[in-house]
């Protein structure tokens, strides 16, 4: 596991300032232009993001937003992006699609050039049409269901595992482990649902399928589902919604007397899933996981940063939505222009850009050619890595 980590952060080298140090000694010489080729002014670059500042997932939103601040604080002290600085305004989609919806159109109208944000896939879909029609590029850090890849929008472009690469991963360790009868529940919201659909179509031989509940996000007792999910016997079952939720389930499951193995999905990793269900019962609880700052070989200097800056420990997709912002500079600088059509253009050709997951090339789809998925758990009432599945 360790000589892996320390493979990959070889390649990646030194993330944080020195990264975008470096990033910044390549943004020379391109003017910035607006659409239709024009010099723009000396203003900001406005970049945008949304994620939940509320509601039930809002512990994420200070993660990313505090570390795509310290992305753009980064690169501003090294003289912005061809000498004009970066400046990032943030809405909250509180994992709503209406929410959302109203961030989208707040962050239009205050001219934003490049979207950063997105960490419900279900209230991030409804903002696809809103940024197309507005020529504006959307680099998401979190939010990836396979329904936004679906939508085959040019402007779009994930720096997230999908969901069809977490259900891979999902089912490799599920075979690691000798899993025989796996059980699925998702919360019927477009990220949960997708994960628990594409990973029940990959449970047709061993292990195999032993069931599957949809539950309604926001209440408290799932006891009716957790019953209904046991009748099938299975030995291993996996939460593809988020840590509210989560919790509730996986101490529901326990006081029903379930032994056997329990999994999360992406949206569930959070220190509040085990705060939730408590520290006994989400012991051994696993977790399909992309990286997070404490999983990073190497990755101690731009913790210390980060903690320094906010007061705080980055958590989930703060890694992500600093990066976000640093592609989206990169972007702009290769493309000599915050015009929206030569921004994505020069995403498209972005190749071997160093991100925390490695060095960066898009799929023709706008993904990732590798998830970067590996498995967390709970060990001790924390969160820590469990398997590279290299």
């Amino acid at each position: 596991m360790t000589s892996f980590l320390t493979r990959r952060l070889s390649r990646v080298a030194l993330v944080g300032s020195a990264a975008v140090a470096a990033m910044m000694l390549s943004a020379c010489g391109n003017g910035l232009a607006s659409g239709g080729g024009e010099k723009s002014d000396d203003g900001p670059i406005v970049l945008g993001m949304l994620t939940p500042l509320s509601g039930s997932s809002s512990a994420i939103g200070p993660y990313m937003k505090n570390a795509a601040q310290l992305a753009v604080d980064e690169i501003n002290a090294k003289g912005g992006v061809d000498g004009r600085k970066l400046e990032l305004k943030v809405e909250d989609e509180a994992c709503d699609a209406k929410s959302a919806t109203a961030g989208a159109n707040k962050l239009v109208t205050a001219g934003v050039k490049v979207s950063v944000g997105g960490y419900c896939s279900g209230a991030t879909l409804p903002t696809l049409p809103i940024f197309e029609k507005a020529g504006v590029p959307m680099l998401i850090p979190a939010a990836n269901s396979n329904e936004l890849v679906a939508q085959h929008k040019k402007n779009v472009f994930l720096i997230n595992g999908t969901g069809a690469q977490q259900s891979d991963a999902a089912l490799k360790f599920m075979k690691k482990v000798g899993a025989t009868k796996v059980a699925l529940m998702d919360d019927n919201t477009s990220y949960s649902k997708d994960i628990a659909d594409t990973t029940a179509k990959l449970l047709t031989g061993s292990p195999a399928l032993a069931g599957r509940e949809s539950v309604t996000a926001g209440e408290s007792d799932y006891s009716a589902n957790v019953h209904a999910i046991l009748k099938g016997q299975p030995d291993f079952i996996y939460w593809t919604g988020y840590y509210q939720e989560g919790g509730l389930i996986i101490r529901q499951l326990r006081q029903a007397g379930y032994h056997g193995k329990i999994m999360v999905a992406d949206g569930s990793v959070d220190q509040k899933l085990v705060d939730i269900a408590g520290p006994e019962a989400a012991e051994g609880v696993f977790a399909t996981m992309t990286q997070t700052p404490e999983t990073i070989e190497g990755a101690e200097k731009w913790i210390a940063d980060y903690k320094s800056k906010f007061g705080a420990d980055p958590g989930p997709y703060s890694t992500q939505a600093y990066d976000a912002v640093r592609v989206a500079a990169e972007a702009v600088d290769k493309a000599g222009s915050t015009d929206g059509d030569a921004v994505i253009k020069a995403l498209e050709g972005i190749d071997g850009f160093q991100l925390f997951s490695g060095p960066l090339k898009f799929t023709p789809e706008h993904t990732l050619s590798s998830g970067g998925f590996q498995i967390l758990t709970v060990e001790n009432g924390k969160i820590v890595l469990k398997d590279t599945l290299q």
